[in-house]
């Protein structure tokens, strides 16, 4: 089987290091995208105090690319719980945004941390402006944020940034447009993978790539952003916002999940992202259905499995 697969990923969040864990052992040619609209947490504190951008999901991709399990991957995911200005943040964030300070921008403090931690691949911030995730919420207002927006409680319409004409890195582009494959999410679908999709001209890129386009659904709906959605309508919402289809496939899983993790789920109203599946397919994009659970004590995909599916697919194609 072919060894070198060119692949970009495009999220956010846990999902997106997610899978990466499992790509890796497949290519090092691989490239995350990752969303820069994080203002919670630890992240969104440096962001206010400091003006960098958020450093926490990239640092949960540099820790997922890193060849082997080493002390220095636990000091990067270390979380201080202090009585102290200390309290709440990362070790890790704190270290990238010193060495962003130290090597004078962003692109070369990951580059540098990439080296210390043998990342397998790269890790690129979908733009180095510091944008704010906006919605129009169907209700008629306005929400400016994304952790407002995850806590606002309506039904979003439609997302923007601010400002609207941000660039990419130009690094980006280059691999989607000479990607095998590129691949969107799993993840929050309105706070981790579209944000990335408005960066100017990346929507662009991947049409004008002569890879195939995933989208991997999520395994459950998530409160304040996919109540009642079906993988059908995760696929909407992304057509909606690019004004184009650019999927060739939907991974969706089909394993089940038990009742004490459903029972957990069900305290925050999440449910099964049901899959829809002639109702994709409509569309002309092809479904991928797989036992994609993880044994965590949540919900989450199998980076192994999720990863297996992926290659799957890419080796079937001339």
């Amino acid at each position: 089987m072919k060894d070198d697969w060119k692949l970009v990923v495009l999220g956010g969040g846990t999902g997106l290091s997610v899978l990466l864990k499992g790509l890796k052992r497949y290519t090092s040619d691989l490239t995350a995208v990752v969303t820069v609209s994080d203002d919670g947490g630890s992240s969104g504190r440096l962001r206010t105090e400091m003006g960098v951008l958020p450093p926490g999901d990239i640092r949960n991709c540099l820790v997922a690319l890193a060849e082997t399990e080493t002390l220095m991957d636990k000091v990067f995911q270390h979380r201080f719980k202090t009585m102290s200005s200390l309290n709440g943040h990362n070790l890790g964030n704190l270290i990238l945004v010193a060495m962003a300070e130290i090597t004078g921008d962003f692109i070369t403090a990951i580059k540098e941390i990439s080296k210390v931690l043998a990342v397998r691949g790269r890790v690129i911030p979908s733009t180095l402006e510091h944008v704010v995730l906006g919605a129009w919420m169907e209700d008629g207002n306005t929400v400016l944020g994304e952790t407002a927006i995850r806590n606002y409680g309506g039904r979003i319409r439609k997302l923007f940034l601010v400002p609207d004409t941000c660039e990419p890195v130009p690094d980006t582009l280059e691999a989607i447009r000479k990607a095998d494959a590129v691949i969107l999410g799993p993840g929050s679908l309105y706070t981790s993978v579209l944000p990335n999709l408005l960066v100017k001209g990346i929507k662009e890129a991947i049409e004008e790539s002569p890879g195939i386009t995933f989208y991997v659904s999520n395994i459950m709906t998530e409160k304040g952003e996919t109540d009642g959605y079906t993988a059908f309508d995760h696929v909407q919402v992304i057509n909606e916002h690019l004004g184009r289809q650019i999927i060739d496939y939907v991974v969706a899983n089909d394993g089940v999940i038990d009742e004490m993790r459903l029972k957990r789920y069900r305290e925050e109203n999440a449910v099964p992202v049901k899959i829809d599946k002639e109702k994709i397919e409509k569309l002309g994009i092809k479904v991928i259905q797989a036992d994609l659970v993880s044994d965590d004590e949540l919900a989450w995909h199998d980076p192994y499995k999720l990863a297996r599916v992926i290659i799957d697919v890419l080796a079937t194609i001339p």
